[in-house]
């Protein structure tokens, strides 16, 4: 099962990135811990790093050789065209959301296992969830036929992490 980080910080000007970038990378390598870098296409080509996840109106800017570059090329989709759309362009996987309440967006409603399903069904490239994943609903995203889900708030929340990751894991298992 593939398990990383993405490093978004979509407040961070390129520079500030391009530092911090260079930490995490370093962490994670050590760790053996995927990191995907995030918006960044120039900081990711001068760190060597081959894995990206990008914003789609970045990524329909890219040239076809600037996306054969990448090992591992994704972005995030709010429609099931978009997925489709990214699939096109050349990526390996999306993460479509969101799918439950969260704290990040209290304000809307979530879009739902159906739509999860609609996607997964739609595109020939792994889809992973995001949006108010947690413990208690991670088989629903299973169920669904993603490959995986993202955290962010849970994770942020949960006492030990390492336990929560493993028990997620646990129930994504098929």
């Amino acid at each position: 099962m593939l398990s990383g980080l993405i490093l978004r910080e979509k407040d961070m000007l390129e520079n500030e990135y391009r530092a911090l970038a260079a930490q995490v990378c370093r962490i994670c390598e050590s760790s053996d811990c995927l990191c995907v870098l995030h918006r960044f296409v120039d900081v990711a080509k001068e760190q060597n790093y081959r894995t990206v996840h990008l914003p789609m109106p970045i990524l329909r800017s890219l040239s076809e050789n600037t996306m054969r570059e990448f090992d591992l090329l994704g972005t995030s989709c709010h429609s099931l065209k978009e997925a489709q759309e990214a699939e096109q362009l050349g990526c390996h996987y999306v993460i479509v959301g969101h799918l439950f309440p969260n704290a990040c967006k209290r304000w809307q409603l979530g879009r739902g296992v159906n739509f999860l399903k609609s996607v997964c069904s739609g595109v020939d490239i792994p889809v992973y969830a995001i949006g108010g994943i947690c413990i208690e609903n991670i088989t629903l995203i299973r169920d669904a036929g993603a490959a995986g889900a993202c955290l962010m708030s849970s994770m942020m929340v949960c006492e030990n992490p390492e336990c929560y990751v493993k028990t997620l894991q646990e129930r994504l298992e098929f």
